[in-house]
């Protein structure tokens, strides 16, 4: 059984001086992202990993979006983040066109390998609406549970 935070790699060091060539499959490249880092990818049915994108500092949630290999070989490398987009089927790096750009400050693989946590440094809005987060003024009004009596912290 594996654990959450078992077996940390070393991201920068595992991506960089690649021997594979990479090949273009459909518009995605693939073959850049060191095989240890890909093999502990569980990928979806269309070869993306959902990536939570996290303030550094302040922890807040900012935005989800989704990578494939080349996209997290690319923010794992650049110091900046590089998505897929599903709706334009093509790499798209944060803040391009917008000039509201995301420096990589840390990359997280969950315990289940189907998600990422990138830590980043949030230059002006996340979300394209213009919000500081995606998900700013969407609270779908939940009902808030308390810990039962005698519950630890």
């Amino acid at each position: 059984m594996r654990r959450c935070g078992a077996g940390a790699l070393d991201w920068h060091a595992m991506s960089a001086n690649r021997e594979n060539t990479p090949e273009k499959t459909a518009g995605r490249i693939v073959g850049n992202l060191d095989p240890a880092i890909a093999a502990r990818l569980k990928q979806d049915d269309d070869g993306l990993v959902a990536a939570v994108v996290q303030q550094f500092d302040t922890r807040e949630v900012l935005m989800l979006g989704w990578m494939d290999e080349e996209a997290l070989h690319r923010s794992l490398t650049t110091g900046r983040v590089t998505f897929w987009s599903r709706s334009r089927a093509e790499y798209w790096r944060k803040g391009d066109t917008s000039g509201h750009i995301q420096i990589v400050k840390g990359v997280s693989l969950d315990c289940d390998g189907d998600a990422l946590l990138v830590l980043v440094d949030q230059i002006g809005a996340a979300c394209h609406t213009g919000s500081a987060t995606c998900f700013t003024g969407r609270d779908l009004g939940a009902v808030v549970g308390e810990k039962p009596e005698g519950e630890k912290a």
